[in-house]
C-alpha cells in the first residue's frame, strides 16, 4: 500500500523502517521538511546540539557503544555540512557505523555559486566510507536503505547522505520502506587456521593482542576471547584506547600495549616468539610501525576485517580475514584437547609477577599530597574513586592520554577514547551520547582545559535533555601536549602553549549545572560521587599542576635531539 508524503516525511519513515530511535542534529532551513516530519513521530528522540561537529561525536559514540548506526542531521546545507568534516573524519578512524544526513542546495542551484554552495559530496568523500547523493524524491528509501546498510556492513564506517532542499519539499507516492540489510562477515580459511593453530601450539612465549574488533562487539566477544587466552595459558594485551576489553582483575590481563600503554603489554610485544593480533591493525598507537615496540624475529598470526589491514606494516606469517570473534571461537575448539607447554607457564607466570610490581609501584609512587595536582595522584585516586560498573570518555592531550593505562576497567565497553584522529574536544560531546545509550550507567567524562572550552556550550544540550553525566576538567593553563614538545625539543621557548581559562565549576553554575572545584587530589572521590548523586550534569574544576608535562610523540622529534 503507498501513501504520499513530502521528501522530508519519506526519510523520517525510513528511518523508522531502519529502527532508528535517536538523532542528534542542529536545525536549519535546508531541512525543516524532516525536523517536521520528527515533530509527530514520538518513536524517535531529537537531539538538539549547539555545534555539528559535537552532534555528530554524540552520535559517533552512541554507535560505538550499541553497535548500531548513529544518526546524524546537519540542518543547513554549506557551513552545517562543513562544520561535521572533522568529526567525520574520526569516526572513519573509528570505523564508526554513523549516517550523516546534510541538507544541501536545490538541485537548480548547483554550479551557480549559490549561496552556501560548496561540493559537499566530494569534500566528505575524504573522510566517509561512502557518501550518497539524493538526486530524485522516490530514491530516498532506497538512498537511505544502502547508506545505513553500508555503513554496518564490515568492516563498519561513517557514511554520508546528501539531501537537496527542493527533494525534500516534493510529494511522491511511497510504499513502506525495507530495513537494511548488511553483507556476510567472511569466512576464515582452513588453512590459515591450522597454520595458527600449529604456531600457537609450538609457542613457548604466545602473547594475545586484541583491539576494537573483540570491543565493539561486546562481553561475549571478551568471553571467546579470555576462553582461548586461557586455554593457551597466553598474556593477553590491548591496543590503546581498548584497555576495556578485558577485565583489570583477569590474571592475563597484560593492560594496553605500545607508547602510550604501561610498558608491560609493549615488553610483552618486544619478547613473544607468537603474537596473535585479534581485530588490531598493529598500527601507529600501538607500534609506532617501529620494531622498538615489537620482536622482530616474532611469528605474527593477524586477523582483521580490513583485508588491506593485514600485514600492512610488518610482515605477518599468518593472514586471517575474518572477524576476530569467530576466530577466537574457533581456535578455542582446536585447542580443547590440547595442554599448553611448561615454557608457556613459566613465561606467564613471569609476567604475573611483572604486572603485579607495577601495579603495586604505580600506587605506591603516586604522588597524593602536592597541589597543584599532580596527575599520578590523581589517578590513584581516580582508581578508587571510579564505580566499576561507569563508562568513561577521554579526550586527547597529556593528562587524558595518560589515563588510557591508568584506569582499571571491569567490562567491556567502558572506554572511550580519540585516539585514531586525535581530536581535541571529543570527551564531553561523546560521555552524551554514551549516556543517551545506556542512561543506567554512570559516564564520566575527562576534558583536559582547552579541549573543555571547545565544547562548553553543550552543557545547554544535556541540560535540555537531562543527559546527567559528570565531567572531571583538568585545568592547569596549558595546551599540555604542546608545551611538553617545546620544553623538551625547543628549549622552553613557548609560544601559544598557556591559555587562560575560566573557573569551569562557575561556568557549569551559569547553565544550570552542578559545579565543584577540587583543588586536592584526595578531594576527587567525593566530588565524583557528589557528581554522580546530583540530579543535574556535573563539572568539576580540577586544579592541575601546568608543570607536569610528558612528551608522547618523541618520535616526532627525533631530529631535535641533540647529540
Amino acid at each position: 500500500m503507498s501513501k504520499k508524503m513530502t521528501g522530508g516525511e519519506a526519510v523520517v519513515q525510513s528511518l523508522i523502517a531502519n529502527e532508528v530511535k535517536l538523532v542528534s542534529g542542529l536545525i536549519g532551513s535546508s531541512t525543516l521538511e524532516i525536523l517536521d516530519a520528527l515533530y509527530d513521530e514520538k518513536s524517535i528522540n531529537y537531539i538538539g546540539c549547539r555545534h555539528e561537529s559535537n552532534g555528530l561525536i554524540m552520535m559517533d559514540a552512541y554507535a560505538r557503544y550499541t553497535n548500531s548506526p548513529g544518526v546524524f542531521l546537519a540542518g543547513q546545507a554549506g557551513p552545517g555540512v562543513t562544520n561535521t568534516v572533522t568529526a567525520m573524519a574520526n569516526a572513519k578512524a573509528a570505523f564508526s557505523p554513523v549516517v550523516s544526513l546534510a541538507g544541501a542546495i536545490s538541485s537548480d542551484h548547483k554550479g551557480k555559486d549559490a549561496f552556501q554552495e560548496v561540493d559537499q559530496v566530494s569534500m566528505m568523500q575524504a573522510v566517509s566510507k561512502k557518501v550518497f547523493e539524493v538526486q530524485q524524491i522516490n530514491e530516498i528509501p532506497e538512498v537511505l536503505s544502502d547508506a545505513f546498510s553500508n555503513a554496518m556492513s564490515p568492516r563498519t564506517g561513517p557514511v554520508h547522505v546528501d539531501l537537496p532542499r527542493d527533494v525534500l519539499g516534493k510529494n511522491a507516492e511511497f510504499t513502506k520502506p525495507n530495513k537494511y540489510q548488511t553483507s556476510p562477515l567472511p569466512n576464515a580459511l582452513d588453512t590459515s587456521l591450522k597454520q595458527a593453530f600449529e604456531l600457537l601450539r609450538d609457542a613457548t612465549k604466545p602473547v594475545i593482542l586484541a583491539g576494537g574488533g573483540i570491543k565493539n562487539n561486546g562481553d561475549e566477544a571478551t568471553k571467546h576471547l579470555l576462553a582461548l587466552a586461557e586455554i593457551v595459558n597466553a598474556p593477553c594485551a590491548t591496543s590503546p584506547g581498548h584497555g576495556d576489553l578485558i577485565p583489570f582483575n583477569h590474571p592475563l590481563n597484560a593492560g594496553s600495549a605500545g607508547p602510550r600503554g604501561s610498558g608491560i603489554g609493549t615488553q610483552l610485544l618486544k619478547e613473544a616468539d607468537v603474537i596473535l593480533v585479534l581485530g588490531s591493525r598493529l598500527g601507529f598507537n600501538t607500534t609506532f610501525y617501529s620494531y622498538e615496540n615489537i620482536n622482530k624475529n616474532a611469528a605474527i598470526i593477524h586477523c582483521e576485517l580490513d583485508e588491506n589491514s593485514i600485514g600492512r606494516y610488518f610482515p605477518v606469517a599468518v593472514e586471517i580475514f575474518c572477524d576476530a570473534v569467530g576466530v577466537s571461537k574457533q581456535l578455542y575448539q582446536m585447542f580443547k584437547d590440547h595442554k599448553a607447554k611448561a615454557e608457556v607457564a613459566e613465561w606467564t607466570t613471569q609476567f604475573q609477577e611483572s604486572r603485579k610490581k607495577y601495579l603495586v609501584a604505580r600506587d605506591h609512587d603516586a604522588d597524593v599530597t602536592s597541589v597543584p595536582i599532580m596527575p599520578s595522584g590523581l589517578f590513584k585516586q581516580l582508581r578508587q574513586s571510579i564505580p566499576k560498573d561507569a563508562a568513561v570518555t577521554l579526550d586527547a592531550g597529556t593528562m587524558c592520554l595518560q589515563l588510557t593505562d591508568a584506569l582499571n576497567f571491569y567490562q567491556t565497553k567502558s572506554l572511550f577514547t580519540p585516539l585514531d584522529f586525535g581530536l581535541v574536544g571529543f570527551s564531553y560531546p561523546a560521555g552524551l551520547g554514551i549516556k543517551l545509550a545506556a542512561p543506567e550507567r554512570p559516564v564520566i567524562s575527562f576534558h583536559g582545559d582547552g579541549g573543555m572550552s571547545m565544547v562548553i556550550p553543550e552543557l545547554s544540550t544535556a541540560i535540555e535533555n537531562n543527559i546527567n553525566t559528570v565531567t572531571c576538567v583538568m585545568n592547569n593553563g596549558t595546551w599540555g601536549a604542546e608545551a611538553a614538545y617545546q620544553k623538551d625539543f625547543f628549549d622552553g621557548r613557548f609560544i601559544g602553549a598557556h591559555i587562560t581559562t575560566p573557573e569551569f565549576d562557575k561556568v557549569a553554575e551559569l547553565y544550570g549545572c552542578k559545579g565543584i572545584k577540587v583543588e586536592k587530589a584526595n578531594e576527587i572521590g567525593d566530588a565524583i560521587q557528589a557528581g554522580l548523586e546530583a540530579e543535574c550534569p556535573t563539572v568539576i574544576d580540577v586544579k592541575c599542576s601546568p608543570d607536569a608535562l610528558y612528551s608522547f610523540r618523541q618520535d616526532s622529534f627525533k631530529h631535535k635531539v641533540k647529540q
